[in-house]
């Protein structure tokens, strides 16, 4: 039976459900340790929880395609795998969450920025009351960190400057509203989120709907404007979301934050609201050719090292899993 994701704001159930069952999965050692994938130091186990932030960033640096430039096109992002990538790690994660909170009926909450966005992003808005303001560390709320805390949220592995992942051992970092280059003043706006939403490439092939060549930053496409990326001359939507959090947002580790998972839930919301206009579409298909598009053609697999991995295709139709309380 599909679960029903809602907005956090409006759910105390789920809301109170995520920061318990992620408080959970980050005290809950996984059978992998931080010698298997690489990160220098001593060999420690990495938990559940961190297990995402590994993930993510191991992929920000797998170029799109095999032997490019991560920093151009990676296998999650700046491409069309964006979307079906991150809705995989969600599904990951609410399995998991499901799992040891022992409630199979547990459904990810979403945070819907754009009303917060056309409320002039205030940064003491109601959402940081359940989960912590802005600070170096985050001083207050459910991830906060007390050194002398072992139950307490601490940042274990993050990525230096080049995307490459260490080992270390703090709190949580988060920075409001700072202006360019290093974040950004504002969230985006429902105007923002309608144009995404509208944009349906008129006169082009249902496909190119939802992407176009030559599938990057550069791109005519819904992807590249829920991504961020378009149009032009600043961030929008998923993008500028990070940069306004800032902090541990900012890097290749930017699961490390859990409001991490409840903006790409949000994205995932404003992707189905627009597969549910323009139906189940998706580009580049499988006779693009492998030597520039492998990784994210509709049948290319997704790979998981939390489980079964997946392709755009399989996860374009997601009724029979989950729904959302309201569409944008």
């Amino acid at each position: 039976m599909a679960v029903v994701r809602k907005n956090i704001l409006s759910d105390q159930v789920s809301r109170d459900d995520f920061i318990r069952g992620v408080g959970r999965l980050k005290r809950e050692a996984s059978s992998f340790s931080t010698g298997q994938f690489g990160i220098p130091g001593p060999s420690v186990p990495v938990s559940t929880y961190d297990l995402f932030v590994v993930w993510h960033g191991l992929t920000m640096m797998t170029p799109i395609p095999p032997g490019g430039d991560p920093l151009r096109r990676n296998a999650a992002h700046r491409g069309p795998i964006f979307l079906p990538w991150h809705r995989v790690m969600l599904a990951v994660l609410e399995a998991n969450l499901q799992r040891v909170l022992g409630n199979p009926g547990f459904a990810l909450p979403y945070w819907d920025w754009a009303a917060g966005g056309d409320l002039g992003s205030p940064v003491n808005a109601q959402i940081w009351t359940y989960l912590g303001t802005t600070g170096t560390p985050v001083p207050n709320g459910p991830f906060h960190h007390g050194p002398a805390d072992p139950g307490s949220f601490t940042v274990r592995i993050e990525s230096d400057p080049s995307g490459m992942l260490i080992q270390t051992e703090r709190g949580l970092k988060r920075d409001f509203g700072r202006p360019s280059p290093v974040g950004w003043p504002t969230l985006p706006t429902s105007a923002e989120v309608k144009d995404a939403l509208d944009f349906a490439a008129a006169g082009r092939h249902p496909e190119d709907r939802y992407d176009a060549v030559p599938f990057n930053v550069t791109s005519e496409g819904f992807r590249n404007r829920v991504e961020g990326f378009r149009p032009p001359g600043q961030p929008h939507l998923h993008n500028q979301v990070h940069l306004w959090v800032g902090g541990d947002m900012t890097p290749a580790t930017s699961p490390n934050d859990p409001v991490f998972f409840l903006n790409h839930c949000n994205e995932d919301r404003i992707w189905e609201g627009w597969m549910n206009r323009y139906g189940h579409v998706y580009a580049p298909d499988m006779s693009f050719p492998a030597s520039i598009y492998e990784g994210e053609r509709i049948d290319d697999p997704i790979v998981s090292p939390l489980g079964s991995g997946a392709t755009p295709r399989t996860v374009m139709d997601i009724s029979a899993a989950y729904t959302y309380d309201v569409l944008p």
